[in-house]
């Protein structure tokens, strides 16, 4: 079997990509154009990538292709019908990043919280050396204890942060659109976890039902203190009106690993915004998460290989 994998955004000299070699013969890429990509998938049988896009033109420049793998558990940029229509495979990876992601959640909200990142810098540029007093007032710090943590979408990720908020002493809401089974905390319909959380964090797919879910009617219903956390998708908040609502002072924050277009453009409306935090799509970048997804979609290829495959979103 002839494989190729796209390693661009994994491969940062700390992590081994062996287990492919022992399936085929692999051929690794990094950032490279359409007509490169067809060119260099042309005579392969499985094409393992992220954040590429396949469609139609694809399929058809490389008729080999009977495989798909994805280091990603969303799989929005796959033409599945297109798949279908040629006979090929596709395998996401899901639940690799659940202990990064939700990690990374806590993080932003932390550093929201305590103002982390002012109150270092300040230290690193002498204030703390010049100061009279043990302690000084920079800016707000909050405790999590006793707030209303709002989590929307109970997958994996929904569920372990409500456990890790749950563990800090918030009182955790669930809203899903599926009812949960076994919930441990209350569940609440949307308009209720808007209007009720103090922190609201986002962890569902996003589809054509949750595309910019978070827009100005729910920033208007949220409270003036809640901090809006986003390590889910860019695309379930319509980022002008959340610019709006911090500039206007209507929420109190936002935390963000992903916007709507990545990477992010110079006139994205965020950049500029008020007490907001943003990231680069780093959530699930921790050493230990980008090898464990390398095991998952090389298990995954290996699974199919074998004639069972995993993991499958079509075949």
């Amino acid at each position: 079997m002839k494989i190729a994998i796209n390693i661009s955004a994994l491969d940062y000299g700390d992590v081994c990509f062996s287990d492919f070699e022992k399936l085929g013969e692999v051929k690794y890429f990094g950032e490279v154009s359409k007509d490169e990509l067809y060119s260099l998938a042309a005579d392969c049988d499985a094409l393992i990538i992220n954040k590429i896009a396949v469609d139609e033109q694809l399929l058809v420049s490389c008729p080999n292709i009977k495989y798909i793998g994805l280091f990603s558990t969303g799989y929005n940029l796959i033409d599945i019908e297109a798949c279908k229509k040629h006979g090929v495979t596709v395998c996401n990876a899901p639940d690799y990043s659940t202990n990064s992601v939700s990690q990374h959640t806590f993080a932003l909200l932390l550093n929201f919280y305590g103002a982390i990142n002012k109150y270092t810098s300040s230290v690193a540029g002498g204030d703390w050396i010049k100061s009279e007093t043990f302690s000084y007032y920079l800016a707000p710090m909050h405790e999590l204890y006793g707030k209303t943590f709002g989590v929307f979408g109970y997958g994996n990720i929904g569920k372990a942060v409500a456990k890790i908020a749950a563990a800090f002493g918030a009182e955790v809401i669930v809203c899903s659109r599926t009812k949960p089974v076994d919930c441990p905390y209350k569940t609440v319909d949307f308009e209720t976890l808007l209007t009720t959380s103090d922190i609201l964090s986002l962890h569902c797919p996003l589809n054509q039902a949750t595309a910019k879910i978070i827009n100005a009617e729910a920033l208007s219903k949220m409270k003036q203190n809640c901090v809006l956390i986003n390590t889910a998708r860019g695309g379930l908040i319509d980022e002008a009106a959340l610019t709006d609502a911090l500039n206007g002072g209507r929420i109190a924050g936002a935390c963000l690993d992903t916007v709507s277009e990545e990477p992010m453009k110079k006139d994205n409306p965020l950049v500029n915004a008020k007490n907001c935090l943003i990231t680069p799509h780093i959530a699930w970048m921790p050493k230990e998460t980008r090898q464990r997804l390398i095991g998952t979609v090389a298990a995954n290829l290996g699974a199919f290989i074998d004639g069972n495959p995993r993991n499958v979103i079509t075949k």
